[in-house]
């Protein structure tokens, strides 16, 4: 191997392989697959090689540049590692998804499953997506965006305080921080990390996120918990822990046998252990567990503490946006917000509750009784292009844009322009005769050469 495996590591896997100990290893002498996951709402791009266990996942021939893939700016697919992408079997066995939910991705960042969460979800549920790192919050807000739902919270909490919500919430992801045993192929750097005594760390920490958010699961409510670790410790352990702990059950999935995964069983705790030399994918291992125990909803009754906006702002906005009557608009100091009108009240109610990042679609902000675009609001799918002004533009002029680079377009026109490419949205501009202003956030623009 390039980079040895750290001795004890390697010690643990060899026991437990036994014959397949050779090609786990040199598994990790191959490049690692390139796989990305289609968003539906603004895509319909298919490629050669589908992953076989979602409906929207895809092996790519090679890693292209995509940084400089204007598609990938206007959120028409998100890169995500194909092990990953089983959260959708997870979901589809063990939750209609046909009824309204309500979900929670505890530790979301930097957005994979939270943007396949949505695309899963109906239109009427609501997905609160947590970070308990400030600056990873930032980073999952803004792949949020690009996804463009607006049925979403964005938080910045850490487990404990999701405690407030006893039995709120129907279905509860937990992406657990973990030693990154299944990593060690495309990260050299979680291979120097390793010890014996982080695995322990990582699932001790494991088990306290887990206690700490098991409250807010409402009875029949379904868990799933995941790790991008091979260790016992940190999974099938932690289960047999859990069912110890609490009342909960476990649920079998059915698992096509061709796909190579590997079904594993801890006293009365079933789980799914991907190895790299058996899937095409990296180290990844699932779980699903449904609570038994009674538990008291907590009463969701709000503090009224959002503005709407005014019947004047309200009608600008209607028309510039898909089925205006599912939403309602909100006014947070000069920003005007998009919220699902079915989630209103809840999205109300956790705003107290919680520390927000971001809520719903931010639309606009108001400036002098003007009107000014926000970028999320180009990204959102219920964004009517019908009422807008918009420039089509070139790959080489798309990237200029994405530098936040001065663009010469529509010359001698005024006012508010989206920027599509390929007719996919990736921004605005404000159009001022003479030049532009280009409206891209700049804490965005990319800044590799094309």
């Amino acid at each position: 191997m390039t980079n040895p495996f750290p001795p004890a590591f390697e010690e643990r896997m060899r026991q437990r392989l036994g014959d397949q100990w050779n090609a786990f290893e040199q598994a990790h002498d191959t490049p690692t697959l390139t796989s990305i996951r289609i968003n539906t709402k603004k895509n319909t791009v298919s490629h050669e090689e589908k992953i076989p266990w979602t409906a929207s996942g895809y092996y790519l021939k090679e890693r292209p540049s995509f940084t400089l893939d204007p598609a990938f700016h206007a959120g028409t697919y998100y890169v995500q590692e194909a092990s990953s992408m089983f959260l959708e079997q997870a979901l589809k066995q063990s939750v209609d998804l046909s009824q309204s939910l309500r979900v929670l991705d505890l530790c979301a960042a930097p957005g994979g499953k939270s943007t396949h969460l949505l695309s899963q979800i109906s239109e009427d549920s609501l997905l609160v997506t947590n970070e308990v790192i400030r600056s990873r919050a930032s980073v999952l807000s803004e792949n949020i965006q690009k996804w463009g739902n607006p049925n979403v919270l964005v938080t910045n909490n850490d487990p404990e305080h999701f405690q407030r919500l006893t039995g709120y919430f129907d279905v509860i992801v937990v992406d657990a921080p973990c030693s990154g045993e299944g990593l060690f192929r495309k990260d050299a750097g979680a291979m120097q990390e390793w010890s014996p005594d982080n695995v322990a760390l990582c699932a001790q920490r494991q088990r306290r996120i887990l206690a700490d958010v098991w409250p807010a699961l409402k009875e029949n409510g379904i868990l799933i918990y995941c790790t991008c670790t091979f260790s016992e410790e940190e999974n099938e352990n932690n289960l047999a822990w859990l069912m110890s702990e609490q009342e909960a059950e476990s649920i079998e999935l059915n698992i096509d046998p061709a796909w190579g995964i590997e079904t594993i069983r801890k006293e009365e705790a079933v789980g799914y252990r991907f190895y790299p030399h058996q899937v095409n994918g990296e180290g990844f291992f699932i779980s699903v567990m449904r609570k038994k125990g009674q538990q008291q909803p907590v009463r969701t009754r709000a503090k009224k503490t959002f503005t709407g906006a005014s019947k004047k702002i309200t009608a600008q906005l209607n028309n510039w946006i898909l089925q205006p009557e599912r939403f309602r608009f909100i006014q947070q100091d000069d920003l005007l917000i998009m919220i699902p009108a079915s989630r209103y009240e809840e999205m109300e109610f956790l705003s107290y509750q919680l520390h927000i990042v971001s809520k719903g679609t931010a639309i606009a902000e108001v400036k002098h009784e003007k009107l000014i675009p926000e970028h999320a609001f180009a990204l959102s799918v219920y964004l009517n292009k019908e009422n807008l002004k918009l420039i089509e533009v070139t790959l080489e002029q798309a990237l200029a844009y994405l530098r936040k680079e001065s663009l010469m377009l529509a010359e001698g026109e005024r006012g508010f322009a989206l920027v599509t490419y390929t007719n996919h949205p990736l921004g605005w501009v404000n159009l001022l005769g003479n030049r532009i202003n280009n409206l891209y956030p700049s804490s965005w623009r990319i800044r590799m050469g094309s």
